[in-house]
């Protein structure tokens, strides 16, 4: 153990919040287990052993969409082979399966479709809501809020309003990419900026939502630039306290316009990213392993390192998947158990707004 990673480990565990420069240290430590160590008691203190994770279904609407993000594989032009527009018909029998799966979470996000009015995604809320209240909607990232907003002509907060009242009950976290700005240039130079992000986050988190936090690492970014990226989520979370989960998001280069030497993230990069974001995080209650993108091993062995959550059973998820992701479609609740059993925790199914619903 060197001298800086104890004086950083002492500092925490006296509950002292760590510096970027101290994160950043904890990157260029070179025992990954010390860190890792370090994460899990971090969050032993803050969840026990319990690992969360709910029966969620995810319905990606439509991949057509007026960016042309480079990391993004999911996009389609309208008349471009294998772009699609689920029907609203559609839309509810996904939600129908889900509740009869025992879902308490019907997940929505998809592209920025060209020709769709502000009222079809009021209709697409509404569907959903009639077919059971119990399905609790997050949906929306803060770049598709963006571009509702300028589609009703009405600014973020009335846009919000509308929303909710349509059955809205929290927002994902995805948009956020990386905030670094001639990084996030190249990567999305059409989406909103990272500024823009979290104005918009402030804003769902004032208007009495909930909502995740996400960022995209393993492209053109550098280890500054996440920890910079972690460093304005948790500035808002201290004025907030609205983000409800951090998920750092492996990249998936397999059929991504944008091409990196190495081919994506390591098993190290991932863990290490996972506890640094545990440590640093200091008022985030959760901190998420994505097991689509990272894998379902990865993923349990992160639970070594600081992480309390696993998602949940997904089901259809397109996104990761047209990007090169090799995980499966979905995971049944008893796989999710086994997998978090065999990591030696307690597995404790949450709804979107981690309230326990069961401990097994």
């Amino acid at each position: 153990m060197t001298t800086l990673f104890k004086e950083i480990a002492d500092k925490v565990e006296a509950g002292v919040r760590i510096s970027e420069e101290e994160a950043l240290a904890l990157y260029r430590h070179p025992n990954l287990l010390e860190v890792g160590e370090l994460a899990a008691a971090v969050n032993r203190k803050k969840n026990g052993e319990k690992v969360f994770f709910n029966v969620n279904r995810h319905i990606n609407h439509t991949n057509i969409c007026v960016n042309r993000c480079r990391f993004c594989a999911f996009f389609r032009s309208a008349d471009e082979p294998g772009g699609y527009l689920l029907s609203l018909d559609e839309v509810r029998e996904r939600a129908e399966e889900a509740l009869a799966q025992g879902a308490t979470e019907i997940h929505v996000v998809g592209g920025l479709h060209p020709e769709l009015p502000f009222s079809w995604y009021l209709e697409l809320l509404s569907t959903i809501r009639a077919v059971s209240p119990s399905l609790h909607i997050k949906a929306f990232t803060a770049v598709e809020i963006a571009y509702l907003a300028g589609l009703a002509e009405l600014s973020i907060p009335q846009t919000l309003e509308r929303l909710k009242e349509a059955g809205l009950g929290s927002l994902p976290g995805g948009g956020a990419e990386i905030f670094a700005p001639e990084v996030r240039n190249q990567l999305c130079p059409e989406k909103i900026s990272g500024e823009q992000w979290l104005a918009i986050m402030e804003e769902v988190h004032r208007s009495g939502l909930k909502s995740n936090a996400t960022m995209l690492y393993g492209h053109l970014e550098s280890v500054a630039d996440r920890v910079d990226h972690m460093r304005r989520l948790r500035e808002v979370q201290d004025r907030t306290g609205g983000f409800q989960v951090f998920i750092p998001l492996a990249f998936q280069p397999e059929h991504s316009e944008l091409k990196i030497a190495g081919g994506g993230t390591t098993g190290v990069d991932d863990l290490r990213t996972l506890a640094v974001a545990r440590i640093y995080l200091d008022n985030f209650a959760n901190v998420k392993a994505y097991w689509v993108m990272l894998g379902e091993k990865i993923a349990q062995v992160s639970l070594a390192f600081g992480v309390n959550d696993l998602d949940g059973t997904v089901v259809e998820e397109r996104i990761g998947h047209e990007a090169g992701a090799a995980t499966p479609q979905t995971m049944s609740r008893d796989g999710i158990i086994s997998l978090i059993r065999k990591a030696g925790r307690v597995p404790v199914e949450r709804d979107t707004l981690y309230r326990e619903l069961r401990v097994y």
